[in-house]
Order: structure tokens, then C-alpha cells, then sequence
């Protein structure tokens, strides 16, 4: 993905701030990188604009949820650009439009159109994704309100809340949601809840919902989404740190017994996912050797 400008900046500052403070462990998932961008921005923020110090209380619940609204609102509609009557929408004063440009820059943009109207960005698709996925995540964490549920059902449950959110993204065309659900899930691992302390009224995280939710995401990809949906939900077993799949095909890979007569597509896929992460680089791609 670093061959994409915007996830070396995101990399660079990630890591660079952490590698600074020598006191946590390095992300290994999407999830666990956008939250660390996202909270050394708001640090950052809060300094040179509040004089708070890092120590403290760093998140503006208020502006996070705002933003997290409109960023939500505007992606299922498909909107990457949004006007004042869109941030109206979202609860955010288009008279502290600015405000929100200004203390948040790295994340959140105003610019001009060509009619000189004034239009709004974030800086990239996958912050403004992340932060929809944040808005979802504690309108069901602290409010028991599932956003993903037009109709509301009585289910409450985590699980159910997941396997919605797996459902819907499956079933957009565009795969507008796809990188949103990777986000989701892995903000239901109490390792990054934990820095979203100061916006989380309650916590939810337990064993039974992981297992319940990475069983249901197995049984998908068993079904035979495209091959672009499969490739989506592997990335999404990765960010809740599963990983049984992914290795059953490297143990044939090293064995060198991937040959049976017939892979299943859940296999192929997974076969993709592993040369498509794989660290190593792979010079000839021999498709004899896994038919």
C-alpha cells in the first residue's frame, strides 16, 4: 500500500511518533495505524491550539462525533465532497466550518469550487472511512443505536451488530464499505478501544462476539463472494487477528502439498490473500503448481 503517497505519509507519521516514544508496541493492522494517526493529530491539535498537554484528555467528543456523522452520512451516499448544507446535516455550524478546517488540517480540509463556493474534504477516502466507522462503532457502543439497522430490530447483540455491518458491505456494488467494516471490526478488539478512552461510555468486547464474528465472516467466504469481496473479508479476519485460514494455506504452500485436484474457492482466495501480503517477493507465479 506504500506505494500510494497518502499511506507513506500516514506510515511516516505514525511511526515516527511512535519510534519517538520508544513505549508501545508497533500497529500490525489498518485499524491500529489510523488510530494512532488519528490521536497524535488530536494531541497535536490540542497543544498548539488549546495548550493542552499530551498527558491529558486529548479527544473533542463533540467534534470527533461531528465529524464521524458527516464523514458516515457522505459515504454511503457515495459523496466525497461536501457542502455547507451537508455539514448542516451532520450538526457541524457552517460558521465554525473553519474552526473544524483549522484544528483539524491534517484530517479534514475546506477549499474552494470553481463557482467559489465554499467545498469540504477530508484529506483522503480512508480517513473519512475511519472516522464513519468510529461514529457507527459508538453509536452502538454508548447509545445501543445499530446505524448499519434501518429497521432496528430488537437484537441488540453484538454479533448481530458485526454480522449487519458484514452483510451490508457485501451487498454494496461498489465496495464503498469495504474498507469501513475492516475498520469496524477492528475497533471491536479492546486492544484499540483502549485509546479511544475519553469517547466510549461503555465497553463491549468479549471472546464469545469475536468468535461468533469471525465464524460468520468464515461462512462467507465459504459462499463464494467475488473474488473482490473474498480478497476484502480476509483483510477483515486480520484486523481481529485471526489468522487459521491464511495459515492453513501456507502450511500446504511450505509443504509444497497445494496440489489437490480441486481447491475451493475459500482456498483460492486465500491462496491470493497470502501471495498478495506475502513479505516475499515472488519473481514467477508457476498456477500448475496449485492445479
Amino acid at each position: 500500500m506504500c506505494h500510494i503517497p497518502v499511506f507513506c505519509w500516514i506510515s511516516a507519521t505514525v511511526l515516527e511518533h511512535m519510534l519517538k516514544r520508544k513505549r508501545e508496541e508497533m500497529p500490525k493492522t489498518l485499524t491500529e495505524m489510523y488510530t494512532h494517526l488519528v490521536v497524535f493529530h488530536t494531541k497535536q491539535k490540542n497543544e498548539k491550539y488549546l495548550g493542552k498537554e499530551e498527558t491529558g484528555p486529548h479527544w473533542n467528543k463533540e467534534s470527533i462525533l461531528s465529524l464521524g456523522k458527516l464523514a458516515f452520512q457522505q459515504l454511503v451516499k457515495g459523496n466525497l465532497i461536501f457542502y455547507e448544507e451537508d455539514l448542516e446535516e451532520s450538526g457541524i455550524d457552517v460558521s465554525d466550518a473553519s474552526v473544524y478546517s483549522g484544528l483539524c488540517t491534517q484530517l479534514f480540509k475546506e477549499e474552494c469550487g470553481l463557482s467559489q463556493d465554499k467545498v469540504y474534504c477530508f484529506v483522503h477516502l480512508s480517513i473519512q472511512e475511519f472516522l464513519a466507522a468510529v461514529y457507527v462503532f459508538l453509536s452502538f457502543i454508548n447509545n445501543n443505536e445499530n446505524l448499519m439497522d434501518k429497521l432496528q430490530t430488537n437484537d441488540k447483540s453484538e454479533v448481530t451488530f458485526y454480522k449487519g455491518a458484514v452483510d451490508k458491505a457485501l451487498q454494496s456494488e461498489t465496495g464503498n464499505l469495504d474498507l469501513f467494516l475492516r475498520f469496524l471490526l477492528g475497533l471491536s478488539l479492546e486492544s484499540n478501544q483502549k485509546y479511544l478512552r475519553g469517547l466510549l461510555t461503555n465497553t463491549r468486547s468479549s471472546s464469545k462476539c469475536l468468535e461468533g464474528t469471525v465464524k460468520y465472516i468464515k461462512e462467507k467466504i465459504r459462499e463464494n463472494p467475488s473474488p473482490e469481496k473474498s480478497i476484502n473479508l480476509f483483510h477483515c479476519l486480520n484486523e481481529l487477528n485471526d489468522h487459521s485460514l491464511v495459515e492453513e494455506i501456507q502450511s500446504f504452500l511450505s509443504s509444497g502439498s497445494l496440489s489437490k485436484p480441486n481447491l475451493s474457492p475459500a482456498q483460492w482466495s486465500a491462496l491470493v490473500f497470502v501471495l498478495l501480503t506475502s513479505e516475499k517477493e515472488l519473481d514467477v507465479f508457476d498456477l500448475k503448481k496449485y492445479s
